[in-house]
């Protein structure tokens, strides 16, 4: 599949190295896994950045294939899954930095380009989580709102 804003090809056909859950030594049971992740969350960090933890420190390499759901079922059942997805959450809190770059710098074009990138990632994932049922079918990207959005998370 291609790129989006590139014209390099994408990687075909990538496929995860193989994970046997009945060789899986972990020194944490589902729910150790489970309550861990919701520490985790509850201390305001980012769904990736737990994934990135429970790899490194706590040697759970699949969070989906170690317990049987994603983290994202996992925080959802533990009612701290975000209002607003966290990719598009990083997304918008690129395009709020960019807009700031801009205001103070208005003839750096392309700074221009690169946030209209953004946006448009914003726009096609609003379609997609509206069409998903993440995000309310009014919802909508608004700079304006999206910076005082960040600046209420931070």
């Amino acid at each position: 599949m291609a790129r989006m804003h590139t014209k390099k090809k994408g990687k075909s056909a990538s496929l995860k190295p193989l994970f046997d859950s009945a060789s899986y030594e972990g020194a944490l049971t589902k729910e150790q896994i489970e309550d861990t992740i919701a520490s985790y969350a509850k201390q305001g960090m980012d769904p990736a950045l737990i994934g990135e933890i429970m790899k490194r420190e706590h040697k759970v390499p699949y969070i989906k294939k170690a317990t049987g759901k994603s983290m994202l079922q996992i925080l959802e059942e533990k009612k701290l899954a975000g209002d607003v997805p966290s990719d598009m959450l990083q997304l918008i809190k690129k395009a709020v930095g960019m807009r700031a770059h801009l205001s103070a710098n208005k003839r750096d074009t392309h700074n221009m380009t690169r946030l209209n990138r953004v946006e448009s990632k914003i726009w096609r994932l609003t379609k997609y989580y509206k069409r998903e049922g993440r995000l309310p079918k009014d919802w909508r990207y608004n700079p304006q709102t999206a910076e005082l959005l960040i600046k209420g998370r931070a």
